[in-house]
């Protein structure tokens, strides 16, 4: 039993010490606290930043450093403060520094405190390349989405920088991404479209774009990139014609043609069209040796080619016409696999005597001022006919040379027709113009050359500007007709004077027919227009007329009477007309045809008409119609020498004259024609 109370009190009094220590324990870590979380300070700060404060719950307490990492931590009074500014891309260790205080006081028992700096890293540093500029080679037959460099920039403050190209020029080349900065083709590369490439690479330590407010840094590097040739192209015949045949180039040539006489040797080199031959390497700046030979078609070893340049020219004759294709191989000297192929054809021909002439040697046209584009070269100034030339060649028996081609050569005003017609390419603004036409035989290529002369007149019936009429012209044809109407007065006072003297009457008689004549004039033109229609219906019909019967013939082959004496003016007419001249009456008879038109008689009445027959004469009997109405009118037209033939002559026009007044006695006429015809 005392065993167990001992034991009781061994145990009390162990438990009463250790509760003990343990208030003491307690008390004493109460006296100094500090923040269990990290505290955080931004690099770059100030000198005497307070990065954390000790709390202290009773009096003289003595704090004092035990770690401080880097010298950069001391404290004042209760205050850990940065003793100077920190950067977080020079710390030797982690982000995170551990400064260790000790609290102490009399009667207690001394604590460490710990205190986790954290030093927040700020955008203060710029990114960098290594190098301002790059220089890049590649070959021009690098393949699409080829990477050629990866050129990565430095940025102290940041893990992750931001890419990017200047688009304007980034057709060929891209960025992988934003983040990689690896240069990839973009687009198939070609030494003859582009040789060299320059690059501007940007580089940002912020996303963009950047937020507001937000500290951000940009570089940027320059990149050379140049395109390598490669021999990756044959030689081309030269001129060609440049196609595209997916990503491969070629230049097409449409051979060289020549021309040699039949059994001559010709020296020297051969003319060929379009040229000589040669080639050229297809790669432009590598420009390798080009050699020649002909590999087809010299069976008679005719002809030869210079290996280095490329001429053709004639070992012998060719004694067989015809056409020679020959087929001539161009290939590197250096790289045989690099080759072409083209075709010559050389045309042998007889030989031509004569070559192609004009048949003038100058020609000269004409054409208006206001003549525009296709508008034909006239060849005189009075026609419209257009001038042609020609080009004859005596080796044909009729002239012409199928083969004729004619050119118009230094000159842009004009065109000329396979046919030889000139027609104008524009307006001329000039008053004269030459050119020089050209007839070519396109089977030899012999030719012939003429000159043109085109002059530029102005259209006729309108005057030019730069035309007029001065003083001195006026005054110079005022005096011409004042002299002529001088001497008219002279001759009419001459005549006048020489009729009074002769016979007075007359005279008169002569002035009241004149004066009355001039009261007629005086009427209205449309009467006189109506009576001239009236004449020419006249002068179309047939005519009536009144021949003696003794000089009567008979035409077997018209079938009809007719006479020797066809005028109007004969002897016996004459003398009847001066016996009977007042008892000679005219009567004008119309005959109404199917045709619409009028047959118009004329006959006299005398004292003895037995002497007298009257005779239609149809209108295609004897002369043609326009012989006919020739004579006709010269007939009328005719001034009657004498008394008879005057006054047969004025009953004629006064019957035509006065045809629509005489309706009525027309009726009796045509009533006394149709008895008589009867009566014969």
């Amino acid at each position: 039993m005392d065993m167990l109370f001992k034991r009781k009190s061994i145990t009390t009094i162990f438990g009463f010490l250790f509760a003990l220590f343990l208030h003491k324990i307690c008390f004493a870590e109460k006296i100094c606290t500090v923040p269990s979380e990290p505290v955080t300070i931004k690099e770059n700060n100030t000198v005497d930043t307070v990065v954390v404060h000790i709390n202290t719950t009773t009096k003289d307490v003595t704090l004092n450093l035990t770690e401080n990492p880097g010298n950069a931590f001391d404290l004042r009074g209760s205050e850990l403060i940065a003793k100077k500014g920190l950067d977080f891309e020079t710390l030797s260790g982690p982000e995170e520094l551990t400064v260790q205080i000790r609290c102490n006081k009399t009667g207690y028992r001394s604590i460490i405190l710990t205190v986790i700096v954290r030093v927040v890293n700020i955008n203060d540093n710029p990114p960098s390349f290594d190098k301002s500029e790059y220089t890049l080679d590649i070959n021009e037959l690098t393949p699409v989405n080829r990477s050629i460099a990866l050129i990565e920039a430095i940025d102290d403050d940041s893990e992750v920088l931001y890419y990017s190209m200047e688009p304007t020029v980034n057709r060929y080349f891209r960025l992988e991404t934003m983040y990689i900065p690896s240069i990839l083709v973009n687009k198939i590369l070609d030494y003859d479209v582009i040789q060299q490439v320059k690059l501007i690479l940007y580089v940002q330590d912020t996303p963009q774009p950047s937020q507001l407010g937000e500290r951000s840094f940009t570089a940027s590097a320059t990149i050379i990139v140049n395109i390598i040739d490669i021999d990756n192209r044959p030689p081309w015949f030269q001129p060609c014609t440049r196609v595209s045949s997916g990503n491969a180039k070629l230049c097409l040539s449409l051979g060289y043609k020549g021309r040699v006489n039949l059994t001559e040797k010709q020296d020297g080199a051969l003319q060929l069209q379009p040229g000589p031959v040669y080639a050229r390497d297809g790669d432009k700046s590598r420009n390798e040796e080009i050699s020649y030979k002909i590999v087809r078609g010299n069976d008679d070893n005719i002809f030869q080619i210079d290996e280095k340049s490329g001429n053709i020219s004639m070992l012998k004759p060719a004694d067989i016409a015809g056409p020679i294709s020959l087929l001539v191989l161009a290939s590197q000297v250096l790289n045989r696999d690099q080759f072409a192929t083209t075709s010559v054809t050389i045309d042998v021909m007889k030989k031509s005597r004569n070559a192609p002439r004009f048949e003038k040697d100058r020609y000269e046209g004409y054409v208006y001022s206001t003549s525009g584009p296709e508008t034909m070269v006239l060849r005189d100034r009075t026609s419209n006919r257009p001038i042609r030339v020609r080009a004859r060649d005596e080796d044909f028996a009729s002239g012409i040379n199928p083969d004729t081609r004619y050119e118009v050569q230094y000159s842009s005003y004009v065109n000329i027709t396979t046919d030889g017609f000139i027609l104008l390419k524009k307006a001329v603004r000039t008053d004269s113009f030459a050119v020089q036409l050209r007839a070519v035989d396109v089977s030899t290529g012999e030719a012939g050359t003429t000159t043109l002369s085109v002059i530029v007149v102005p259209l006729v019936g309108v005057q030019s500007p730069d035309e007029g009429y001065r003083a001195g012209d006026m005054a110079l044809l005022g005096f011409v007709m004042a002299a002529l109407l001088v001497l008219c007065l002279i001759v009419i006072g001459y005549l006048i004077s020489r009729v009074k003297k002769g016979n007075p009457d007359a005279f008169k008689s002569e002035v009241s027919i004149f004066s009355s004549k001039l009261r007629d004039t005086g009427r209205s033109r449309s009467r006189r227009a109506e009576l001239r229609e009236r004449r020419l219906d006249a002068v179309q019909a047939a005519m009536v007329r009144v021949i003696p019967r003794e000089r009567q013939r008979h035409c077997s082959s018209c079938g009809l009477q007719t006479h020797t004496n066809h005028s109007h003016h004969s002897p016996a007419i004459q003398t009847r007309g001066k016996a009977n001249k007042h008892k000679v009456k005219s009567i004008l008879a119309k005959e109404r045809r199917k045709d619409d038109r009028y047959k118009s008689v004329w006959f006299k009445e005398s004292e003895d008409s037995s002497d007298i027959e009257v005779e239609i004469i149809p209108d295609t009997i004897g002369l043609k119609p326009e012989e006919d109405m020739e004579k006709v009118e010269g007939d009328f037209a005719s001034s009657p020498p004498e008394d008879s033939e005057m006054e047969l002559g004025e009953l004629t026009m006064l019957n035509i004259q006065d045809l629509s007044n005489k309706e009525t006695a027309n009726s009796d006429s045509r009533e006394g024609l149709n008895t008589e015809r009867r009566d014969q």
